[in-house]
């Protein structure tokens, strides 16, 4: 399973362990404890942006900006955008209704 993650000031699922950045998580229903993993799994992604192999930058800058997937496929898959993102292009979005947010923060 793959959560798709977006930077965000304002409403924040989790912080970066190492530069304090927010972001917003997206994924498909699951049980509660595949969450729990797959945020661990997360976290643990984004301190590997701010790793030695890419670049050290302990700044928020080390991560990708807009919506980016994790963990990180080897492979090329097609990304999953969010209907509510800017596009230029036309796109096919997959259904939503199987997608939650995990925060119920306001």
């Amino acid at each position: 399973m793959q959560v798709l993650v977006k930077q965000s000031t304002s409403r924040t699922d989790l912080l970066c362990p190492v530069c304090n950045l927010g972001f917003r998580l997206y994924w498909e229903l699951s049980t509660h404890a595949e969450r729990i993993t797959m945020r661990d799994i997360v976290l643990g992604e984004l301190r590997d942006h701010h790793a030695p192999e890419n670049g050290a930058d302990p700044s928020p800058a080390a991560h990708p900006e807009g919506f980016f997937n994790l963990p990180n496929w080897s492979s090329s898959p097609a990304p999953t955008i969010p209907p509510d993102a800017p596009s230029h292009h036309s796109r096919s979005h997959p259904p939503t209704h199987n997608v939650v947010l995990i925060s119920s923060a306001k």
